[in-house]
């Protein structure tokens, strides 16, 4: 059974001020998760996460991320203009990106970013764009076949991203040619991975390419090993062990790069594991209906929360007030939405529940409210932050009509 860090009676007061729908996010439980993060790595001197801003872009989450001493992982201009406006300055910003506007390239390099490109093209690409190569640059390696991805990334062979190994070395002999004088290595291969084993498997095979590129002449000043880190969205999933992964990973650091006079920094770019457990999305019971299903329809829609209509992803559902209840009862929960995916839970078992019911909906602090989206004219809902002094504040407005009229012309 999954908890929530407020009652029935705390909701129906913060209700009284924001109506339903909207997320809400735990303050101390993103702090305990970052601090589990980077405890959990203190053994590489120099170890950062770069919180990966598209899980969850709201300025009150950064500027708590980057107390807790966390950079910032951005892939879009928006993304870099959140982190600087929120204080993240020079090589606290890692910049990834695909398919790179110019205008990106360009405001990275004026922040003083780490620029990691993802294709070998890319270099001419921002060197015409900014007149130079930057003095440090990493590149995004994709193992393609030598790896297998999951679902949600899709297998490395198939995905979009990074560069094949004969385009690495050759990427870094052009930029080193160029001028560039310090380099990293990045990968992302997999998303929402709980098991330990797969993530030792990809240093392992990232500390030996960075053995491979000390042979080039390529000495390392760190290692991205990517995002990744799963969350354990049923409630009979484990947590990921990070003590088990950071021990694991330290002892291969050990063995084949201390040992190797290499001592490279090591960073990971974690968004849903910081903030994931730690959001909620609230909603009220508009209507229950009897078909050929029985169905609990929802004030939230699939415009609030993607993962379900999208990947067919778990998120558990409380019915606030209804925990101590036999879950007898079994529903499809739908938003309003004209499409038939428009399902939070698809035959979900839950104690009997009617109109007016209060549905928590958990694991929504990364790749929620962030993956939103207007189709059907809905609105975007607030964000709440309950701090850890107790207090509740809102954090994003919901959206209005005005704001949703305010590109159009009539």
């Amino acid at each position: 059974m999954k908890r929530t860090p407020f009652s029935l009676s705390d909701i129906t007061s913060f209700i009284e001020k924001f109506p339903t729908p909207f997320h809400i996010y735990d303050e101390a439980g993103i702090r305990q998760s970052a601090k589990l993060l980077t405890t959990g790595f203190e053994w590489n001197k120099g170890y950062a996460n770069f919180f990966a801003v598209k899980a969850l872009p709201n300025p009150a989450i950064l500027t708590i991320l980057k107390q807790e001493g966390m950079g910032a992982d951005c892939s879009s201009l928006s993304e870099l203009i959140l982190a600087e406006r929120c204080g993240f300055t020079g090589e606290q910003i890692m910049f990834t990106s695909n398919d790179t506007p110019a205008s990106d390239f360009k405001k990275a390099y004026e922040l003083g970013a780490i620029i990691n490109l993802d294709d070998i093209t890319h270099i001419a690409s921002l060197e015409s764009t900014i007149g130079t190569l930057p003095d440090i640059l990493c590149f995004r390696f994709n193992p393609g076949p030598e790896r297998g991805g999951n679902e949600i990334i899709g297998n490395p062979a198939e995905a979009k991203y990074g560069l094949t190994r004969e385009q690495l070395f050759k990427a870094y002999a052009t930029a080193k040619q160029k001028g560039v004088k310090r380099f990293g290595l990045h990968t992302m291969i997999a998303s929402n991975e709980l098991d330990v084993a797969y993530f030792v498997k990809t240093a392992r095979m990232m500390f030996e390419l960075a053995l491979e590129l000390k042979e080039q002449g390529i000495v390392l000043e760190f290692i991205n090993l990517g995002g990744g880190l799963g969350i354990p969205y049923k409630p009979d999933q484990k947590e990921l062990d990070i003590q088990t992964l950071s021990k694991q990973i330290e002892d291969l650091y050990t063995s084949l790069l201390t040992k190797n006079a290499l001592s490279p920094k090591l960073y990971t770019e974690c968004g849903r594991y910081v903030t994931g457990p730690h959001g909620y999305l609230v909603s009220t019971v508009l209507h229950r209906k009897s078909t050929y299903r029985e169905y609990i329809g929802l004030d939230a829609t699939m415009a609030n929360l993607m993962r379900p209509g999208m990947y067919g992803a778990y998120h558990h559902i409380t019915v606030l007030g209804k925990e101590q209840l036999p879950a007898d009862s079994v529903y499809d929960v739908t938003g309003g939405l004209c499409e038939n995916n428009d399902k939070f839970a698809i035959q979900r078992k839950l104690p009997p529940t009617v109109p007016g019911d209060i549905i928590v909906i958990h694991d929504t602090g990364a790749h929620g409210h962030s993956m939103g989206f207007n189709y059907n004219g809905m609105l975007r809902s607030a964000e709440l932050l309950l701090e850890t002094s107790g207090t509740v504040r809102q954090i994003r407005r919901a959206e209005t009509i005005d704001d949703y009229f305010a590109t159009l012309a009539f």
